[in-house]
């Protein structure tokens, strides 16, 4: 279960760490089983395309592609398969590593099945995820897990190396914290950025600070993914802000 020395190194380093078929083949089908039939039968809650609010993105459910699901939220209880890879006692081990110290999942962040469709896929641009995260430390991991081929063709993730440690100017970023694409200094971390090809099965774990950004969905069907974030019992969110609003579940001693 627990990661090695090499392994912790790499994290510190770049941010993030990709483990290779962490999660059993037969729980990912079961995952993406119930994903597929709740995108059939759409269950709430529910994030739109047209909710998204990126460059490109359709602006407003009537338009082309805007009721196309980006996020099947709170995926925590929809289904006991998710409930049993969120506090999977293999990954929790290795998150325990990672953070130093008992882990709680969070239920307002993350706690996703993330869907990328063909054509109306918006690209995200490069960004952190604790840009609107309050905690008492901007110290928190996400567990991708992907149940399907993810690679640049399909809108895949990609990092840049090292930057949860880099610090930026508040004028190097728009209005939604996104790493602004028309300045020089940005464009050079752009040049930096490396893409992550997963299989199902693969997860990575990466840091919240971690600029990370995705592309469009070029092939011709669905990219799913499950995404959970977790932080440390010692790094609680602020009270009444959004991070504290639904709760944290302690995992493990």
């Amino acid at each position: 279960m627990n990661l090695t020395e090499n392994q912790l190194s790499e994290f510190r380093d770049n941010g993030y760490l990709v483990i290779k078929q962490l999660a059993p083949l037969a729980v990912c089908e079961r995952m993406l089983a119930v994903t597929q039939q709740q995108l059939q039968v759409p269950v709430p809650p529910l994030e739109y395309e047209a909710d998204v609010g990126y460059p490109g993105a359709p602006s407003s459910l009537e338009a082309p592609g805007g009721a196309t699901i980006r996020r099947l939220r709170g995926a925590y209880h929809r289904d006991a398969w998710f409930r049993k890879w969120a506090e999977d006692r293999d990954q929790i081990a290795k998150l325990r590593q990672l953070l130093g110290e008992p882990v709680c999942l969070s239920l307002a962040h993350h706690n996703c099945i993330m869907t990328k469709h063909p054509a109306f896929g918006t690209a995200t641009g490069w960004h952190r995820d604790i840009r609107y995260w309050s905690f008492k430390r901007p110290d928190l991991v996400c567990v991708w897990l992907a149940l399907g081929p993810e690679t640049a063709a399909n809108g895949g993730l990609k990092f840049i190396p090292g930057s949860h440690r880099l610090h930026v100017q508040p004028a190097q970023l728009d209005a939604l914290d996104f790493l602004r694409p028309d300045l020089p200094e940005n464009l050079a971390l752009f040049a930096q950025g490396r893409p992550i090809d997963l299989d199902r099965g693969d997860v990575v774990f990466f840091h919240s600070g971690l600029f990370h950004a995705a592309g469009r969905n070029t092939t011709a069907t669905v990219k799913t993914s499950v995404a959970f974030a977790y932080h440390g019992v010692g790094n609680m969110p602020i009270a009444d802000s959004r991070s504290a609003a639904v709760g944290d579940i302690l995992l493990g001693p």
